[in-house]
């Protein structure tokens, strides 16, 4: 076997390390050119490094413990002691044969302690087993917008299932929009009182422990409360550990009113302070009733049991804090716009006496109005509104018949159409009663307007059907010129580059709000004030909160509902542009079109709004021009930005859209998402699309028919560029005879088959929104919208 050839090692070349070329240290730091070499993890260390590399770590690792440790002694020192503030739970059924009283009474009974007052929504007991208190929120099966309100200041809530009883449709609704919105810490019960045999206990307990996983999958059990130690458990679970932190409510105060008074024209609520520190400046805001001002913040001394050693020592409460003039809050929300205050010219005195029919103190008759001049009826338009722009405006009693008119013609140009012309009215088709409200008590229909709204329904569907298969096309009429019926539209080169000027004819409302020079420094601007040292009552401070202004039905509880106040920051209660980022619910089948009426939650408040609809940039972004689409429907699977005119908010805020239903406490769930920004300057901006079909093709060249039908739209719209379903683009050359024929030129040939198009765009706003009030009316108009 021959060996391998091999060189001797003796003949390897080995170079003098020092004879190496610019060697020197100026050409080495210039050859570096700033880096810093650092040493090889490969290479071994020596052992001096390596112990003290495992005391740094050591000691790093005892200073994290030390800091988790005296962060979670922080967040529960609020709860701990005598005096310390209740844990606050939040009891919501989810099933119709479960009573949220007899769970806290089970709760409260397996710690020996006596049964509560059964006209009690809010009920406090001291859990002296683990050395805490807990506040019970006993809620009604279908009380929807009471559980909203309930989880916003609840440090637990515990859901209750019934072992017999699915959950409906309510339970579903109000778990996803509990998600939505943001829960704390879950825990998940079976209602006391239904027998279960052993057998079928185990195999219950999973059936629901797999559907609230489902919705929370964080949950490692549910409670059983008809076992005594289960219900030790669950009271161990609510009365130990730290609470979990939502997000939105960061650098929020809130008060949960044990008490509620009406005092001297003020209501006195009367609480504990929680979240962050409460300061008398900053508006207050009561769900279903508003923002008020605080007129002051006395001390309250807590409630003791009779047998206590202290309960003949009454202290006298003293003020806290007040407003300080300079500093608190107004509650202006918006602007009001001064029309003279616009350029003006002063009139001379012969044009006041030209207006008054004298001239050189002469009276001067008027002569009569030519035949056909004088106008039928006269109808009333805002101040400083041009004759065109009344031209659009629909009077109230056709304002309802908008709607069945598209719906039933069907096709996307109706949109426009109703904006541009006048429907008539017909009495038969009018279905308001006679005192102009909504009937509510159920009326059969007769055959032939079922069969009206049928076909009305049948043709919203047909509309979102042919606006996804054909977006944004309409027809051009044949009876009003083009440049005339698009008259607000404007062509542009690039969507997303060419400039387009935010503060351009813009309506009246946006002389009413509120913009801010740089939103991100205010905000920091104002967290910053808010966490100052002083600024407000410490959490954990028992308090009275005496609220001016503020209506006295708010005095009057409603039964089975908490009655909770949320501090506002500075200047959340101005009003401007605001943008969330939605999705909608795959759950919700109904077509949802702009300007459609829904309510808006976000944060503690509510509203009525009209939100429009756009695309949503990936990030968030602007872009050049800060331009974005308009949306028609909020799809399924994309993310939209809804534009409403509401309060400005700070923090990433969620919210979810809701549509009312015929029972108010069981509204849809159609939409969540998250605040955007409060931005005016983001344009929305709708878009038609004009088609044409090549009449002759020559290869490059082509005569379209159908776009335009008479010569004088297309030398209007000859500046602007064409483009065809299959990406040529072109200009239009010149115009073809008397019915709107013209010839067209493209960068490369096309064919018959192909279609051109023109783009054309217009900006559109939202409708200024309104507080939801819970006993508020009929629904409004979902077409109402301004432009």
């Amino acid at each position: 076997m021959t060996e391998a050839f091999h060189h001797r090692s003796t003949l390897k070349q080995t170079n003098k390390p020092f004879k190496s070329r610019h060697a020197t240290k100026a050409s080495l730091k210039e050859q570096a050119k700033g880096r810093i070499s650092r040493q090889n993890a490969k290479t071994a260390h020596s052992s001096d490094a390596v112990a003290q590399s495992k005391l740094n770590r050591r000691n790093n690792a005892k200073q994290i413990q030390l800091q988790k440790r005296q962060t979670l002694v922080a967040a529960t020192r609020v709860f701990s002691g005598v005096d310390g503030a209740p844990r606050i739970v939040a009891i919501i059924p989810l099933c119709e044969d479960v009573d949220s009283r007899a769970v806290a009474s089970t709760l409260a009974g397996s710690l020996m302690l006596p049964a509560q007052d059964d006209s009690e929504t809010v009920w406090k007991i001291k859990v002296e087993r683990f050395k805490t208190s807990l506040q019970f929120i006993q809620l009604a099966y279908g009380d929807f917008y009471g559980a909203l309100d309930a989880c916003k200041v609840a440090d637990y809530v515990a859901f209750v299932l019934s072992p017999s009883v699915e959950v409906g449709a309510w339970g579903e609704t109000i778990l996803r929009t509990l998600q939505t919105q943001g829960l704390p810490d879950v825990v998940s019960v079976i209602a006391p009182g239904h027998h279960m045999d052993s057998k079928s206990r185990s195999g219950i307990s999973k059936s629901l422990l797999s559907f609230m996983q489902y919705f929370f999958p964080e949950q490692s059990k549910v409670f059983d409360l008809n076992s005594v130690s289960e219900q030790l458990s669950a009271v161990r679970v609510l009365s130990e550990g730290k609470p979990r932190d939502i997000r939105w409510r960061q650098g929020r105060s809130w008060v949960l009113g044990e008490t509620v008074d009406w005092a001297d024209g003020n209501l006195a609520v009367t609480g504990v302070v929680r979240g962050a520190q409460l300061s008398a400046n900053r508006l207050v805001h009561i769900p279903n009733f508003g923002d008020f001002q605080v007129s002051k913040i006395t001390s309250t001394s807590i409630t003791r049991d009779a047998g206590a050693d202290s309960a003949d020592m009454a202290v006298e409460p003293s003020v806290l804090q007040e407003p300080d003039s300079e500093d608190a809050d107004s509650l202006v929300s918006s602007n009001d716009p001064d029309d003279m205050a616009n350029e003006q010219t002063w009139p001379t005195e012969e044009e006041m006496q030209d207006a008054s029919g004298q001239i050189n103190g002469e009276d001067v008759q008027v002569p009569e109005a030519n035949s056909g001049t004088t106008p039928r009826a006269v109808k009333r338009i805002p101040k400083g509104m041009s004759e065109y722009q009344a031209a659009w405006i629909i009077d109230e009693d056709d304002e309802g018949e908008g709607e069945g008119a598209d719906s039933a013609n069907g096709g996307g140009q109706d949109e426009d159409a109703e904006e541009m012309v006048e429907i008539p009215v017909h009495p038969e088709n009018d279905m308001d009663t006679a005192d102009g409200g909504k009937d509510d008590a159920f009326q059969d229909l007769e055959e032939d307007e079922e069969g009206r709204q049928l076909e009305s329904w049948r043709g919203r569907q047909r509309e979102e059907r042919d606006d996804r298969e054909f977006p944004d096309e309409v027809d051009t009429p044949k009876d009003v010129p083009a440049r005339t019926r698009f008259q607000r539209f404007r062509g542009m080169q690039s969507f997303r580059t060419s400039p387009w000027d935010p503060y351009e004819n813009l309506p009246r409302d946006y002389a009413r709000i509120f913009q801010f020079e740089d939103f991100k420094r205010t905000e920091r601007a104002v967290r910053r004030r808010a966490d100052e040292e002083g600024a407000g009552l410490p959490v954990g401070t028992r308090v009275t909160v005496y609220l001016k202004d503020v209506p006295k039905e708010a005095s009057e509880q409603k039964p089975g509902r908490p009655f909770t106040i949320f501090s506002l920051l500075q200047h959340e209660h101005k009003k401007s542009v605001v943008h969330f980022a939605v999705q909608r619910n795959t759950e919700y089948e109904d077509s949802v079109r702009s300007k459609d009426p829904l309510i808006l939650c976000v944060g503690p408040r509510r509203f009525r709004v009209n939100p429009v609809y756009s695309q949503y940039t990936k990030g968030g972004s602007k872009g050049v021009n800060n331009v974005h689409r308009f949306e028609r429907y909020l799809r399924h699977g994309d993310t939209h930005v809804a534009t409403v005119y509401g309060p400005i908010l700070f923090g990433n805020q969620p919210c979810a859209l809701l549509k009312e239903s015929a029972n108010p406490n069981a509204p849809s769930l159609v939409a969540m998402g998250s605040l955007l920004s409060p931005d005016p300057t983001r344009i929305v901006a709708k878009r038609i699309i004009l088609s044409g079909h090549p009449f002759k093709v020559h290869k490059k060249t082509a005569t379209v028919r159908y776009m335009f039908f008479n010569p004088e739209d297309v030398l209007y719209y000859k500046p602007i560029q064409l483009y065809t379903k299959h990406g040529r683009t072109g200009h239009i050359r010149e115009s073809l005879g008397t019915h709107g024929y013209f010839k067209a030129h493209f960068d490369a040939p096309i064919t018959q088959m192909d279609t051109v198009c023109m783009s054309l765009y217009k900006r559109v706003y939202p409708k200024w929104s309104e507080p939801y009030v819970e006993a508020a009316g009929s629904p409004r108009n979902p077409d109402a919208m301004e432009e």
